[in-house]
């Protein structure tokens, strides 16, 4: 009988982001995601915080895609 517990499978993937050292700690952008941004006050909190703003951007993306005719394009660099 197959199982019902279906998990979504695990992506991984990377994004190159900006830093910028403050007078209050950190902030940082992702080039290639428009309006991704966040700060922290050490580098490595920042980090963490860029990572939940990209899985945030991403889901809105998706949800904005829903419904719509969409295509995936491989770039091979």
């Amino acid at each position: 009988m197959p199982s019902m517990n279906k998990r979504k499978k695990e992506v991984r993937m990377r994004y190159r982001v900006n830093l910028k050292k403050t007078s209050e700690g950190y902030a940082v952008w992702v080039p290639g995601l428009p309006g991704c941004w966040s700060q922290g006050k050490t580098e490595a909190e920042t980090l963490e915080n860029i990572a939940d703003a990209i899985k945030a951007y991403l889901e809105t993306a998706e949800e904005l895609s829903k419904g719509k005719i969409s295509r995936y394009v491989e770039i091979r660099q």
